[in-house]
């Protein structure tokens, strides 16, 4: 899956391509395009070409071919510290031996901004993310989370119309993680940044992504916003690797406009909407989503198909309850229902029927 770039686009790779050694090819034909002020995530598994589209686009690579463009103007050959990009890596890079404000200051003495206008940068950028107070230590006097703080504002001190970011959260603990996100996405949609982020946790891209680019192979499998990926997943492979999903093996047996009938493995009958699979006969990968799962199949209408399924395990979560299912010769099955009152928790051992609406089961290709 591409995106078609256009002219108006800020950020645009044109058929870019990329090989370290002239014969495999990391990144296969990427065709991408972005509006300004996007917050665009990069996300797939390690050696999916993500880090490495991210790194063309600073200047740190070079395409083998194809073109990158920048507000419509080509910056292939033009240097990383050129192209006005501001970065933020994982390890946070900043220089041991300066002071949080000279750090800060570092990018807009290469710049050659003068004294004054130099001071008064830093002072914002300290400000925009909080650490106003901390321009005179170093980096050995902060944490983790401090350090990625003075790490993102000197990507924003030179203002810099386009912000690339790889992995920056990865070494912090999850609930500052989780914390930094929220700021990081605010601080670009208020200062209207063009932002490219790079991760593999795939919480990370739904909560923070305008869009989210799915990288396997060196292919972009799917671009779309957050909840379209999720509940709308165009393959196998993407369908996997966002949130927890349940598959089932089977072959076409009818297509009827956007529905289809499915024979299981087993034998059971399901309904499902057809994604990629056009004919009967073909086989096909059955996606769900546990959520999607009914345990009320009284819900569902008289034509729905249910299956028959054995509770192996029941885990209570809190806020939801998660249930561990044998489902057509399966044992992994899950589905999550919300803690309610009224809500039946499930026991081993029990025999039960469940099944879902057509539109929320997805026929994708045979994996």
């Amino acid at each position: 899956m591409a995106d078609t770039a256009n002219n108006d686009a800020f950020v645009a790779f044109e058929r870019v391509q990329k090989s370290y050694d002239g014969e495999t090819l990391v990144v296969k034909d990427l065709n991408l395009s972005m509006p300004k002020g996007e917050f665009l995530t990069m996300l797939g598994p390690s050696g999916s070409g993500k880090t490495t589209c991210l790194m063309m686009l600073a200047g740190f690579e070079t395409a083998t071919h194809g073109e990158i463009k920048l507000n419509g103007r080509q910056i292939n050959n033009i240097p990383p510290h050129k192209r006005g990009i501001g970065m933020v890596f994982q390890n946070y890079a900043l220089f041991p031996h300066m002071t949080v404000a000279e750090n800060l200051s570092f990018p807009l003495e290469v710049r050659k901004i003068g004294k004054a206008d130099r001071e008064a940068k830093v002072k914002r950028a300290l400000d925009m993310v909080q650490m106003g107070d901390f321009g005179g230590r170093r980096p050995a006097q902060l944490s983790g989370g401090q350090q990625q703080r003075i790490a993102l504002a000197r990507a924003l001190v030179f203002e810099p119309e386009l912000v690339l970011m790889d992995e920056p959260l990865g070494a912090l603990d999850k609930q500052l993680r989780e914390h930094m996100q929220f700021e990081i996405t605010n601080l670009a949609h208020e200062l209207g940044i063009t932002t490219v982020y790079v991760t593999h946790d795939q919480t990370e891209a739904l909560t923070m992504s305008d869009r989210v680019a799915v990288f396997d192979d060196g292919r972009i499998q799917q671009l779309a916003p957050p909840d379209e990926l999720y509940e709308s997943p165009e393959n196998s492979f993407v369908a996997q690797f966002i949130g927890e999903n349940n598959t089932l093996e089977g072959t076409v047996k009818e297509i009827e406009g956007e529905r289809c009938v499915v024979e299981l493995d087993d034998g059971e009958l399901i309904d499902a909407k057809p994604v990629n699979v056009s004919q009967p006969g073909e086989r096909t990968t059955i996606s769900i989503r546990p959520e999607r799962v009914e345990v009320d199949t009284a819900k569902l209408g008289e034509n729905a198909h249910t299956l028959n399924a054995e509770v192996l395990e029941f885990i209570y979560m809190g806020d939801v309850f998660r249930t561990r299912l044998r489902v057509a010769g399966r044992d992994d099955f899950i589905i999550k229902t919300r803690n309610s009152a009224d809500q039946r928790r499930l026991k081993p051992g029990e025999k039960i029927k469940i099944g879902w609406l057509p539109r929320d089961c997805r026929a994708l290709d045979s994996v």
